[in-house]
């Protein structure tokens, strides 16, 4: 199971590493601009209103009792992240945008798929990674929005939410999101049936928003404004970043008492970052030509929380059979 987890998300990253290199050689420019931005948009539409169908209510209901694990999770989630996010951003010598792309990254919900993935990998409590996962992305859609606006404002020469992005995150993401969860007993058997539909739209749209944001912001210079040892730097702070969490995790987990079933559950999603939410959400709250500058350190982030938990996930599989 392992192997094959790892082999699909393999092919992905290798697609986002294209789209990268294809943004760069061959940019939108002209008509094409409004082309890509209209498709994309479209496929972030439909991505979250197949997020809000898939939503079961019925794990929301079960997984309310569980509720000093689901605090954990938040907490890790949205105030020691941002905490960390405000002493790695202010680390000497980062350019403004990347402190920015920095600080964002700590601001996302956590990640749904690879969090039950690594924890049904690892023998941890799956029903309630589906719950705390579940709950972080659907508080995360409004309140990544709201933390951004509150620290990010006017600092690292970025600049607030206005009303268009409000505007736009409430009729682009969350307006979606509850259309489809609340079209869900007539849409969810059809969903639930077609589980490829949803990764198909959730990895298109991605993929759709990083070229536009990549060419825009190659257009813009972005390769002349982050040199190799720029991104040894990101590549050295999300490593940090990853490290001191997972750490924090796992004690808080022992120090709680909570069942190793639960503080696994704490581990993989209390430590992960959402690419899915952190790019469209990226594409709405920052100009068009600053979002691939910004999302470089999430997407570095998410291939190495994506390889590290994968180490973690067998070691922890291996000691359950024991």
């Amino acid at each position: 199971m392992f192997k094959r987890i790892l082999a699909a998300f393999e092919p992905y990253i290798l697609m986002l590493l294209g789209t990268v290199v294809l943004a760069t050689i061959l940019p939108p420019r002209g008509i094409w601009v409004t082309v890509f931005d209209t498709a994309a948009d479209a496929g972030i539409v439909l991505l979250f209103f197949l997020q809000g169908a898939k939503l079961s209510r019925e794990a929301i209901v079960a997984g309310i009792g569980n509720w000093r694990l689901h605090l954990a999770v938040f907490a890790s989630t949205f105030i020691l992240f941002p905490l960390l996010g405000f002493g790695l951003s202010s680390v000497p010598g980062l350019s403004p945008q990347i402190a920015a792309g920095m600080l964002f990254l700590t601001l996302l919900p956590s990640t749904v798929q690879s969090s039950i993935a690594f924890t049904s990998i690892a023998r941890g409590n799956v029903a309630a990674a589906v719950c705390s996962a579940s709950f972080s992305n659907l508080i995360g859609i409004a309140l990544t929005p709201a933390l951004v606006a509150l620290l990010m404002s006017g600092t690292n020469g970025m600049g607030g939410i206005s009303f268009a992005s409000v505007e736009t995150i409430l009729l682009q993401l969350l307006l979606p999101f509850i259309a489809g969860h609340l079209l869900r007993p007539w849409i969810g058997g059809f969903v639930a049936k077609h589980k490829q539909l949803l990764t198909f739209t959730d990895r298109g749209s991605i993929l759709l928003v990083v070229f536009n944001a990549f060419g825009a912001a190659v257009v813009a210079g972005l390769w002349h404004k982050v040199p190799a040892l720029d991104l040894a730097v990101i590549l050295a702070l999300c490593s940090v970043l990853l490290a001191i969490v997972l750490t924090i995790t796992w004690s808080v987990g022992r120090m709680l008492g909570l069942p190793r079933e639960d503080a696994i559950v704490l581990l993989f999603c209390g430590s992960k970052k959402s690419l899915a939410s952190g790019v469209p959400m990226a594409g709405v709250l920052f100009p068009a030509a600053q979002v691939g500058v910004v999302i470089l350190p999430l997407m570095l982030f998410h291939q190495i929380q994506l390889i590290a938990c994968a180490f973690i996930a067998r070691r922890y599989a291996d000691e359950g059979q024991d």
